[in-house]
Protein backbone atom coordinates (compact mmCIF):
# COMPACT_ATOMS: atom_id res chain seq x y z
CA UNK A 1 0.00 0.00 0.00
CA UNK A 2 2.77 2.31 -0.72
CA UNK A 3 1.50 5.86 -1.59
CA UNK A 4 3.91 8.80 -1.09
CA UNK A 5 3.99 12.36 -2.56
CA UNK A 6 6.24 15.03 -1.32
CA UNK A 7 8.15 16.70 1.40
CA UNK A 8 10.23 19.19 0.82
CA UNK A 9 13.15 20.44 3.99
CA UNK A 10 14.09 24.14 3.49
CA UNK A 11 17.03 24.48 5.95
CA UNK A 12 20.63 24.12 4.71
CA UNK A 13 19.55 20.87 3.44
CA UNK A 14 19.13 20.13 -0.05
CA UNK A 15 14.82 19.53 -1.42
CA UNK A 16 14.57 16.00 -0.57
CA UNK A 17 13.11 14.52 -3.50
CA UNK A 18 11.09 11.93 -1.47
CA UNK A 19 7.39 12.00 -3.09
CA UNK A 20 5.87 13.65 0.07
CA UNK A 21 6.90 16.74 1.74
CA UNK A 22 9.98 19.82 1.09
CA UNK A 23 12.19 20.68 3.81
CA UNK A 24 13.11 25.24 3.00
CA UNK A 25 15.87 27.26 2.73
CA UNK A 26 16.28 29.77 5.61
CA UNK A 27 19.51 31.40 6.15
CA UNK A 28 21.36 31.20 9.48
CA UNK A 29 24.36 32.32 11.43
CA UNK A 30 27.10 29.98 11.74
CA UNK A 31 27.24 27.98 14.86
CA UNK A 32 29.57 25.64 16.63
CA UNK A 33 27.23 21.83 16.13
CA UNK A 34 28.07 20.64 12.43
CA UNK A 35 25.46 19.13 10.23
CA UNK A 36 26.28 16.39 7.60
CA UNK A 37 23.59 14.95 5.36
CA UNK A 38 23.99 11.75 3.70
CA UNK A 39 21.58 9.47 1.05
CA UNK A 40 21.12 6.12 0.18
CA UNK A 41 18.74 3.43 -1.38
CA UNK A 42 17.41 1.87 0.62
CA UNK A 43 13.77 0.30 0.55
CA UNK A 44 13.46 0.75 -2.80
CA UNK A 45 13.65 4.55 -2.24
CA UNK A 46 15.98 7.69 -1.87
CA UNK A 47 16.65 7.76 2.20
CA UNK A 48 18.06 10.92 3.26
CA UNK A 49 19.55 11.57 6.42
CA UNK A 50 20.38 14.67 8.13
CA UNK A 51 22.11 14.76 11.63
CA UNK A 52 23.32 18.01 13.83
CA UNK A 53 25.89 17.07 16.50
CA UNK A 54 28.91 18.09 18.29
CA UNK A 55 31.47 17.19 15.89
CA UNK A 56 31.82 15.61 12.46
CA UNK A 57 32.77 12.17 13.96
CA UNK A 58 29.58 12.02 16.26
CA UNK A 59 27.61 13.19 13.33
CA UNK A 60 29.33 10.28 11.08
CA UNK A 61 28.41 7.86 13.77
CA UNK A 62 24.53 8.56 14.00
CA UNK A 63 24.33 8.91 10.00
CA UNK A 64 26.01 5.65 9.89
CA UNK A 65 23.60 4.18 12.68
CA UNK A 66 20.35 5.44 11.06
CA UNK A 67 21.27 3.94 7.45
CA UNK A 68 22.01 0.56 9.01
CA UNK A 69 19.00 0.27 11.11
CA UNK A 70 16.78 1.20 8.29
CA UNK A 71 18.77 -1.23 6.44
CA UNK A 72 17.82 -3.80 9.49
CA UNK A 73 14.15 -3.47 9.17
CA UNK A 74 14.01 -3.67 5.34
CA UNK A 75 15.60 -7.39 5.63
CA UNK A 76 12.90 -8.07 8.07
CA UNK A 77 9.83 -6.35 6.54
CA UNK A 78 10.02 -5.94 2.84
CA UNK A 79 8.06 -8.64 1.11
CA UNK A 80 10.30 -8.49 -1.79
CA UNK A 81 12.56 -10.26 0.10
CA UNK A 82 11.95 -13.76 -0.07
CA UNK A 83 13.48 -14.28 3.51
CA UNK A 84 11.92 -11.81 5.16
CA UNK A 85 9.39 -12.33 8.34
CA UNK A 86 6.54 -10.43 6.69
CA UNK A 87 7.41 -12.60 3.46
CA UNK A 88 7.27 -15.64 5.14
CA UNK A 89 3.69 -14.57 6.62
CA UNK A 90 2.79 -14.07 3.25
CA UNK A 91 4.02 -17.47 1.80
CA UNK A 92 2.02 -19.21 5.18
CA UNK A 93 -1.52 -18.07 4.46
CA UNK A 94 -3.98 -20.17 5.30
CA UNK A 95 -1.47 -22.67 6.19
CA UNK A 96 0.20 -22.13 9.41
CA UNK A 97 1.00 -19.06 11.80
CA UNK A 98 4.77 -17.83 11.69
CA UNK A 99 6.55 -16.53 14.65
CA UNK A 100 8.10 -13.29 14.02
CA UNK A 101 10.45 -10.61 15.96
CA UNK A 102 8.97 -8.40 18.84
CA UNK A 103 9.49 -5.61 16.62
CA UNK A 104 7.13 -7.15 13.41
CA UNK A 105 4.62 -7.73 16.00
CA UNK A 106 4.21 -4.22 16.97
CA UNK A 107 4.09 -2.99 13.61
CA UNK A 108 1.06 -5.23 12.59
CA UNK A 109 -0.63 -4.49 15.80
CA UNK A 110 -0.14 -1.00 15.16
CA UNK A 111 -1.52 -1.14 11.79
CA UNK A 112 -4.53 -3.14 12.79
CA UNK A 113 -5.20 -0.38 15.24
CA UNK A 114 -5.13 2.05 12.62
CA UNK A 115 -7.37 0.14 10.34
CA UNK A 116 -10.36 0.03 12.72
CA UNK A 117 -9.97 3.74 13.51
CA UNK A 118 -9.77 4.51 9.80
CA UNK A 119 -12.54 2.21 9.27
CA UNK A 120 -10.88 0.20 7.01
CA UNK A 121 -9.35 3.13 4.99
CA UNK A 122 -5.52 1.99 5.98
CA UNK A 123 -5.68 -1.67 5.74
CA UNK A 124 -2.59 -3.92 4.75
CA UNK A 125 -4.34 -6.75 3.75
CA UNK A 126 -4.90 -5.30 0.41
CA UNK A 127 -1.81 -6.78 -0.77
CA UNK A 128 -3.41 -9.32 -3.42
CA UNK A 129 -5.28 -5.75 -5.24
CA UNK A 130 -1.51 -3.91 -4.95
CA UNK A 131 -0.04 -6.60 -7.20
CA UNK A 132 -3.09 -6.50 -9.46
CA UNK A 133 -2.39 -3.32 -10.11
CA UNK A 134 1.44 -3.06 -10.27
CA UNK A 135 2.07 0.80 -9.88
CA UNK A 136 4.47 1.71 -10.83
CA UNK A 137 6.57 -1.16 -12.09
CA UNK A 138 4.05 -2.35 -15.20
CA UNK A 139 0.38 -0.67 -14.15
CA UNK A 140 -2.45 -1.92 -15.82
CA UNK A 141 -5.58 -1.62 -14.88
CA UNK A 142 -7.19 -4.98 -13.49
CA UNK A 143 -10.59 -6.99 -15.01
CA UNK A 144 -13.77 -6.53 -12.93
CA UNK A 145 -13.30 -10.39 -12.52
CA UNK A 146 -10.14 -10.03 -11.21
CA UNK A 147 -11.02 -7.51 -8.74
CA UNK A 148 -13.74 -9.16 -7.32
CA UNK A 149 -11.47 -12.63 -6.80
CA UNK A 150 -8.77 -10.39 -5.13
CA UNK A 151 -11.72 -8.78 -2.91
CA UNK A 152 -12.12 -12.38 -1.05
CA UNK A 153 -8.76 -11.72 0.28
CA UNK A 154 -8.37 -7.92 1.64
CA UNK A 155 -10.15 -8.06 4.57
CA UNK A 156 -7.61 -7.55 7.52
CA UNK A 157 -10.09 -9.16 10.48
CA UNK A 158 -8.83 -12.29 8.70
CA UNK A 159 -5.34 -11.73 9.57
CA UNK A 160 -5.05 -12.98 13.00
CA UNK A 161 -2.13 -11.65 16.18
CA UNK A 162 -1.70 -14.04 18.94
CA UNK A 163 0.40 -11.94 21.54
CA UNK A 164 1.16 -14.85 23.63
CA UNK A 165 3.20 -16.89 21.16
CA UNK A 166 3.90 -13.85 19.18
CA UNK A 167 2.67 -15.55 16.06
CA UNK A 168 0.96 -14.15 13.10
CA UNK A 169 -1.69 -16.10 11.04
CA UNK A 170 -3.08 -15.37 7.52
CA UNK A 171 -6.71 -16.98 8.00
CA UNK A 172 -7.15 -17.46 3.67
CA UNK A 173 -4.86 -18.73 1.44
CA UNK A 174 -4.20 -16.28 -1.40
CA UNK A 175 -3.86 -13.12 1.66
CA UNK A 176 -1.09 -10.85 1.42
CA UNK A 177 0.14 -8.26 3.76
CA UNK A 178 1.35 -5.05 2.27
CA UNK A 179 2.88 -2.78 4.33
CA UNK A 180 3.56 0.01 1.92
CA UNK A 181 1.58 2.38 3.97
CA UNK A 182 3.07 1.89 7.01
CA UNK A 183 6.43 0.30 6.94
CA UNK A 184 8.73 3.47 5.92
CA UNK A 185 7.18 5.04 8.37
CA UNK A 186 7.71 2.39 11.12
CA UNK A 187 11.61 2.52 9.87
CA UNK A 188 11.90 6.36 9.87
CA UNK A 189 10.52 6.52 13.46
CA UNK A 190 13.36 3.72 14.52
CA UNK A 191 16.53 5.31 12.77
CA UNK A 192 15.73 9.18 14.19
CA UNK A 193 15.83 6.97 17.99
CA UNK A 194 18.89 5.05 16.93
CA UNK A 195 20.55 8.21 15.89
CA UNK A 196 19.39 10.28 18.80
CA UNK A 197 21.20 7.40 21.00
CA UNK A 198 24.38 7.89 19.03
CA UNK A 199 25.18 11.17 19.85
CA UNK A 200 22.97 13.31 17.52
CA UNK A 201 21.25 16.27 19.11
CA UNK A 202 18.75 16.79 16.02
CA UNK A 203 18.32 15.54 12.70
CA UNK A 204 15.63 14.28 9.85
CA UNK A 205 15.30 11.14 8.69
CA UNK A 206 13.27 11.16 5.26
CA UNK A 207 12.36 7.83 3.60
CA UNK A 208 10.48 8.84 0.61
CA UNK A 209 7.26 11.07 1.87
CA UNK A 210 7.87 9.92 5.54
CA UNK A 211 9.76 12.61 7.50
CA UNK A 212 10.40 12.34 11.53
CA UNK A 213 12.22 15.11 12.76
CA UNK A 214 13.83 14.88 15.75
CA UNK A 215 15.96 18.14 17.92
CA UNK A 216 16.45 21.04 16.25
CA UNK A 217 18.84 22.93 13.57
CA UNK A 218 22.54 23.54 14.56
CA UNK A 219 21.44 27.29 14.65
CA UNK A 220 18.59 25.79 17.13
CA UNK A 221 16.21 27.08 14.94
CA UNK A 222 13.08 24.31 14.14
CA UNK A 223 13.00 22.54 10.57
CA UNK A 224 10.93 24.26 8.15
CA UNK A 225 9.18 21.68 5.91
CA UNK A 226 7.18 22.65 2.40
CA UNK A 227 4.17 20.43 1.17
CA UNK A 228 4.54 20.03 -2.50
CA UNK A 229 1.63 21.46 -4.42
CA UNK A 230 -0.05 18.21 -6.00
CA UNK A 231 -0.75 20.04 -9.49
CA UNK A 232 2.12 22.26 -9.85
CA UNK A 233 5.30 19.84 -10.14
CA UNK A 234 8.42 21.78 -7.72
CA UNK A 235 5.47 24.07 -6.29
CA UNK A 236 5.42 24.55 -2.22
CA UNK A 237 1.32 24.29 -1.14
CA UNK A 238 2.17 25.37 2.40
CA UNK A 239 4.82 25.71 4.56
CA UNK A 240 5.29 25.04 8.66
CA UNK A 241 8.33 24.58 11.31
CA UNK A 242 8.58 21.05 12.86
CA UNK A 243 10.48 19.93 15.97
CA UNK A 244 10.41 16.70 17.27
CA UNK A 245 7.54 15.80 14.77
CA UNK A 246 6.88 13.49 12.27
CA UNK A 247 4.78 14.35 8.91
CA UNK A 248 4.10 12.33 6.05
CA UNK A 249 2.29 13.30 2.57
CA UNK A 250 -0.18 10.46 0.70
CA UNK A 251 -0.92 11.99 -2.86
CA UNK A 252 -1.83 11.13 -6.22
CA UNK A 253 0.77 12.48 -8.36
CA UNK A 254 3.89 10.98 -7.91
CA UNK A 255 2.90 6.87 -8.58
CA UNK A 256 0.60 6.83 -11.29
CA UNK A 257 -0.28 6.58 -14.66
CA UNK A 258 -3.10 7.79 -17.35
CA UNK A 259 -5.31 6.31 -19.41
CA UNK A 260 -8.25 7.84 -21.32
CA UNK A 261 -7.51 10.88 -19.26
CA UNK A 262 -8.18 9.24 -16.19
CA UNK A 263 -5.71 9.55 -13.69
CA UNK A 264 -5.02 5.85 -11.98
CA UNK A 265 -2.47 5.69 -9.08
CA UNK A 266 -1.50 3.59 -6.17
CA UNK A 267 -3.48 4.59 -3.02
CA UNK A 268 -6.18 2.44 -3.57
CA UNK A 269 -9.43 1.95 -1.81
CA UNK A 270 -10.23 -1.53 0.19
CA UNK A 271 -13.78 -1.22 -0.48
CA UNK A 272 -13.95 -1.19 -4.27
CA UNK A 273 -9.62 -2.25 -5.11
CA UNK A 274 -10.03 1.19 -7.58
CA UNK A 275 -7.83 3.83 -6.97
CA UNK A 276 -9.02 6.34 -4.01
CA UNK A 277 -10.79 9.73 -5.75
CA UNK A 278 -11.63 11.71 -2.56
CA UNK A 279 -8.59 13.83 -2.32
CA UNK A 280 -5.34 14.62 -4.26
CA UNK A 281 -3.29 14.57 -0.91
CA UNK A 282 -3.12 14.43 2.60
CA UNK A 283 -0.41 15.69 4.93
CA UNK A 284 -0.76 14.10 8.27
CA UNK A 285 1.64 15.66 11.16
CA UNK A 286 1.56 13.37 14.42
CA UNK A 287 4.39 12.77 17.27
CA UNK A 288 5.92 9.82 15.82
CA UNK A 289 6.21 8.75 12.00
CA UNK A 290 4.11 5.15 12.23
CA UNK A 291 0.98 7.28 12.83
CA UNK A 292 1.79 9.88 10.56
CA UNK A 293 2.41 7.49 7.84
CA UNK A 294 -0.65 4.98 8.14
CA UNK A 295 -2.87 8.37 9.09
CA UNK A 296 -1.72 10.06 5.36
CA UNK A 297 -2.67 6.59 3.92
CA UNK A 298 -6.27 6.31 5.67
CA UNK A 299 -7.63 9.36 5.84
CA UNK A 300 -6.90 10.05 1.89
CA UNK A 301 -9.18 6.61 1.40
CA UNK A 302 -11.45 8.25 3.86
CA UNK A 303 -11.69 11.66 2.08
CA UNK A 304 -11.88 15.01 3.49
CA UNK A 305 -14.99 15.17 5.60
CA UNK A 306 -14.58 11.93 7.43
CA UNK A 307 -10.68 11.98 7.41
CA UNK A 308 -10.58 15.43 8.87
CA UNK A 309 -13.43 14.72 11.46
CA UNK A 310 -11.32 11.61 12.51
CA UNK A 311 -7.84 14.24 12.46
CA UNK A 312 -9.64 16.69 15.21
CA UNK A 313 -10.85 13.75 17.11
CA UNK A 314 -7.02 12.08 17.21
CA UNK A 315 -5.87 15.60 18.08
CA UNK A 316 -3.44 15.62 15.33
CA UNK A 317 -2.87 17.87 12.78
CA UNK A 318 -3.47 17.50 9.10
CA UNK A 319 -3.41 19.35 5.15
CA UNK A 320 -6.05 17.95 2.68
CA UNK A 321 -6.15 18.84 -0.62
CA UNK A 322 -9.47 17.31 -2.06
CA UNK A 323 -10.23 16.31 -5.25
CA UNK A 324 -11.27 19.59 -6.53
CA UNK A 325 -7.91 21.40 -5.31
CA UNK A 326 -9.20 22.92 -2.21
CA UNK A 327 -7.12 23.39 0.60
CA UNK A 328 -8.12 22.58 4.12
CA UNK A 329 -6.67 22.68 7.21
CA UNK A 330 -6.80 21.03 10.73
CA UNK A 331 -7.55 23.37 13.53
CA UNK A 332 -4.18 22.53 15.27
CA UNK A 333 -2.72 23.56 12.21
CA UNK A 334 -3.96 26.85 11.50
CA UNK A 335 -1.39 29.00 13.35
CA UNK A 336 1.38 26.83 11.96
CA UNK A 337 0.51 26.71 8.30
CA UNK A 338 1.52 29.33 6.01
CA UNK A 339 -0.36 28.43 2.53
CA UNK A 340 1.43 29.61 -0.77
CA UNK A 341 -0.56 32.45 -2.83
Amino acid sequence: MQRHAALFLLACIPFFTACAIIPIAKSSPSSPPVTLKRAQFLMGTLVELTAVAPGDVIAQAALTAGFQEIRRLENMLSTWIETSELSRVNQAAGLEPIGVSAETFDLLRRALEVAEYTEGGFNIAIGPAVRLWNIPEAPRIPSAMELEIAAQYVDYHRIHLDQTHRTVFLEKPGMRIDIGGIGKGFSAEKAAAVMRENGATGGVVAVAGDIRVFGRRADGTAWPLGIQHPREPGKVLAMLDVTDEAISTSGDYERYFLKDGVRYHHILDPQTLQPARLCQSVTIIAPDATTADALATGVFVMGPARGMALVERLGLGAVIVDARGMVIVSSRLRDRVTLSP
